[in-house]
């Protein structure tokens, strides 16, 4: 799964992290007033609301800003979200996933399917791309907290699935539904984490040449410009001599 560990350093690299804070804050603050009207509006008796709010400390969120968020669910004052999966094709048949929190599922479709389309992809039915995809929990940690073995043995402790370990940092896989459970433990073990979050594990990849990767990142760019859109993943992989050449 070496492609996503890549498209977050790259995207980092290139400065877009910063360009996107407020729209990121705003997607945070969407999915923690969700989860916390959803379930506990403390994150200590909510799982989903703790992941939440994790998430967006841990990208420098505003305590404030997260709190406001919290406010808003408890207040009822909080605007009626849908969740919605739409999946595709990008360029070079790649697979893709798109996360979005919607109060109009029918401007978020057609903007959805109107980015696939402008950017060499094609909008498929619900399913079309999803089983080349496993749901697990992903808890990263940076290369200073052991080597591959210490951390290993802190996952296996810990539940886990798996363990990517690379000059990148460590990586941990679980079961979607053990992640509250997982990344407490390892927190225990090995202090706290870069970022724990859901995701979608590609079971399949895609291997991707540089032209290809330059229009599923104007892809992948286009989408998560959109308010609508929480996430997107991929199922791309690429060499590292294309993704410096994308520097």
């Amino acid at each position: 799964m070496a492609g996503h560990s890549k498209w977050a350093n790259i995207q980092h690299r290139k400065g877009r992290q910063d360009k996107l804070r407020s729209k990121m804050f705003s997607k945070f603050s969407k999915e923690i007033t969700v989860a916390a009207k959803m379930g506990d509006p403390d994150p200590d008796k909510n799982p989903r609301l703790r992941l939440a709010v994790k998430e967006a400390k841990q990208a420098s969120m505003p305590k404030d800003n997260i709190d406001r968020a919290i406010k808003k669910a408890v207040g009822g004052d909080a605007e009626e979200y849908e969740e919605i999966r739409y999946e595709g094709y990008g360029p070079n048949g790649v697979a893709v996933i798109v996360e979005t929190m919607t109060d109009n599922r029918n401007r978020t479709a057609s903007t959805v399917r109107s980015t696939f389309t402008k950017n060499g992809g094609n909008l498929g039915e619900t399913g079309s791309v999803g089983f080349m995809f496993d749901r697990k929990g992903e808890v990263t940690y940076p290369l200073e907290v052991g080597d591959a073995d210490t951390v290993m043995m802190a996952a296996i402790e810990a539940g886990a699935e798996d363990v990517d370990s690379s000059e990148d940092g460590h990586v941990i896989y679980c079961a979607d539904t053990d992640l509250n459970e997982v990344s407490t433990a390892l927190e225990a073990e090995l202090g706290e984490s870069d970022s724990t979050k859901l995701i979608w594990r590609p079971t399949t990849t895609t291997e991707m040449d540089l032209e290809g990767m330059q229009k599923l990142m104007k892809l992948i760019d286009a989408l998560e410009d959109d308010d609508d859109v929480q996430r997107v993943t991929a199922n791309f992989e690429a060499s590292d001599e294309v993704m410096e050449a994308l520097e």
